[in-house]
């Protein structure tokens, strides 16, 4: 049987049962996928995603200051790790499930469980001692003071 071009298949003008699937698609779309019409889709359990979640994060700038916002609902200020320096912020955490759901019971599973982290290069130097931290509602706000390079300050030279 001679093979049919993707746009004979795409329009519909090849039957299905005409057309000699290659090697890797021999089996339609959503068995691939791990469920047919008659089952639910399966995940993958929590414990196996060894990988941290990212973190996304808002950054931007003023002339005095950069700020960075994170969505951290569901966390614990306790179970949240800033690390500040001169021009790199790093966050990472915990975000702990408080019940436990079999995996065969999920319908549909987005939520991200489990370590997450994020490093940040700011574009200026900041002022860590001025740095402050809050959360509400589940945002992390990181006010970050930038220093001011060109600021000088005259001293007057003690005798003594």
């Amino acid at each position: 049987m001679k093979k049919r071009s993707f746009f004979d298949r795409l329009s519909g003008s090849t039957p299905v049962d005409d057309y000699d699937f290659d090697d890797e698609m021999t089996q339609p779309y959503p068995a691939q996928r791990g469920h047919t019409p008659s089952t639910a889709p399966s995940y993958p359990a929590q414990e196996d995603l060894a990988v941290d979640g990212q973190l996304p994060v808002d950054v931007y700038q003023t002339e005095s200051e950069v700020v960075v916002r994170a969505f951290v609902a569901g966390v614990r200020p306790d179970d949240v790790n800033l690390s500040i320096s001169r021009d790199t912020v790093v966050i990472d955490g915990v975000r702990e499930e408080r019940e436990q759901i079999v995996d065969h019971d999920y319908i549909k599973r987005e939520l991200f469980w489990g370590s997450f982290a994020t490093t940040i290069h700011l574009p200026h130097e900041i002022d860590v001692d001025a740095a402050t931290a809050s959360a509400k509602d589940g945002l992390l706000t990181l006010v970050l003071p930038r220093l001011d390079k060109s600021r000088q300050t005259k001293l007057k030279v003690k005798a003594g």
